[in-house]
């Protein structure tokens, strides 16, 4: 088995090695990274599907030395091959959910469409393939004692991980980084809609105490309705809201201390990254004005770690594709803050 505590982290990267240039096996990795490479249906702008290979060549251009988490690495953090048959089916399927968008855009009467009925009927048994395929991945690896982690895809993807991790865990909050609420139900007539994954954890997921949301500055009315009926379940922390209150002269530091305040014991993060202002990762798949800087992220996920708050999983979504390296780098730092966190809110004795 290769040593990860012995390995040089100055050492040039060997292209041949895995996520971050390290010599990381399942068997040697205590963090394990399931790529799910799934874009079925997205609703404005593609190509997420592609962010994990993406990432993982651009993450051989980050340093391994971080001064809050210096050695975490030396644990392992594993990336998990792209499925290619996953990806294929996300493919086809992807084309087929575009005509039918396209059609039920023109107000056309599904009834009216065998096709199209077959159409939907497929997507929406693609999307149950796909959280099956997840929680069966995740749970085969929290049952060998391994920290998971989803690296999308949309934001569709880590359904299976939470029911996964509820199967491991009585109680747990989500800490959503994200600039829309995903709280439609069955958007575009779609069960698992990428704008729809809180709404399906919140419905499937008992053990899911509560959500916070940071960053959301596009909403629909029934999601703001949704977030009224459910007080207790869906906390938000509007951009907007956000920035007044900094506008007001109050530090960003007491934000995010009232934000944690409100998370319970247990936290799964989920980092939509278009959460992100849109110029740093503009191929999101939809991009909206406004968002935070990393360092900011970064800075809410250290004081959740200085709470006392466990982290118990995350995934990192919404990762575009585009003509330069740009959003797969930013996607490669958020992914490697996301594992150092993990592994260090999930000490070994």
């Amino acid at each position: 088995m290769l040593d990860l505590k012995n390995f040089d982290q100055n050492a040039v990267s060997n292209p041949e090695n895995n996520v971050f240039g390290l010599p990381s096996t399942e068997e040697n990795s205590d963090l394990i990274v399931i790529s799910v490479p799934w874009e079925v249906t997205v609703s404005y702008g593609s190509g997420t599907a592609k962010a994990p290979e993406a990432i993982c060549k651009a993450s051989f251009q980050v340093d391994l030395y971080d001064p809050l988490f210096p050695e975490a690495w030396k644990r392992g953090f594993y990336l998990t091959p792209v499925d290619k048959q996953l990806q294929l089916k996300s493919a086809y399927l992807r084309r087929e959910a575009e005509l039918y968008i396209d059609y039920i855009s023109r107000g056309e009467e599904l009834a009216a469409n065998q096709f199209m009925c077959k159409t939907i009927k497929e997507v929406n048994e693609g999307g149950d393939y796909l959280n099956n395929w997840v929680y069966q991945q995740a749970k085969d690896y929290l049952a060998k004692d391994k920290l998971v982690g989803v690296l999308g895809g949309d934001h569709s993807t880590p359904l299976g991980l939470y029911k996964a991790l509820a199967e491991k865990h009585e109680e747990y909050g989500i800490l959503q980084i994200d600039a829309h609420c995903d709280l439609k139900k069955a958007y575009e007539g779609f069960t698992y809609s990428h704008a729809s994954v809180m709404y399906n954890a919140l419905n499937e997921i008992p053990q899911i105490k509560n959500i916070v949301q940071v960053g959301v500055r596009d909403m629909s009315q029934d999601e703001w309705e949704y977030i009224q009926q459910n007080p207790e379940k869906v906390i938000p922390y509007f951009d907007q809201d956000i920035k007044e209150r900094q506008f007001s002269g109050q530090m960003f530091r007491i934000i995010v201390q009232e934000i944690v305040r409100k998370l319970p014991q247990k936290v799964h993060i989920s980092f939509d990254i278009d959460g992100l202002d849109p110029k740093l990762c503009p191929n999101t798949g939809t991009p909206v004005p406004g968002g935070f800087e990393l360092d900011r992220i970064f800075y809410l996920f250290h004081e959740v770690l200085k709470s006392g708050r466990q982290i118990i999983g995350f995934d990192l979504v919404e990762v575009g594709v585009g003509d330069t390296e740009w959003n797969a780098n930013v996607g490669a730092r958020s992914l490697f803050k996301l594992c150092n966190v993990l592994m260090s809110s999930n000490k070994k004795a």
